[in-house]
């Protein structure tokens, strides 16, 4: 099991979501954050005093799967997220020790959210 976690553009979200769901993966967190990477700084005018705009709004998109849908998750996030410019953002992938279900109590796997066997492409 892995933990991905992916800062995006906003503007990304939608897709990046339909590109998760197409790729069997439904399971998902999304929260607002500010961030500072690549990206030059911007310099705005707000009621005539120049403002330096340090971070810039991004969304923290962060899933747990299991170790079949790593790679699919990572695609499906790079081919939807991805302008080609500066600041398009990163994905982490984490080890996953333990993931429980607080409904059920069911454990790592089992706990996870359920996924389509349809789309999962066979292990080779």
């Amino acid at each position: 099991m892995k933990l991905i976690t992916a800062v995006i553009r906003p503007e990304r979200v939608q897709q990046v979501k339909e590109a998760l769901f197409q790729a069997g993966i439904s399971g998902l967190t999304l929260s607002r954050v500010s961030g500072h990477g690549g990206e030059q700084e911007i310099i705005e005018h707000y009621r005539g005093t120049r403002v330096m705009v340090e971070f810039r709004d991004k969304v923290e998109v962060k899933m747990a799967v299991s170790e079949p849908f790593v790679d699919a998750a990572i695609e499906a996030i790079c081919k939807s997220a991805r302008t080609g410019e500066v600041g398009d953002g990163k994905i982490f992938v984490q080890p996953l020790e333990r993931v429980i279900r607080i409904r059920t109590g069911e454990e790592d796997n089992s706990a996870l959210t359920p996924i389509n066997e349809k789309k999962l492409a066979p292990v080779s």
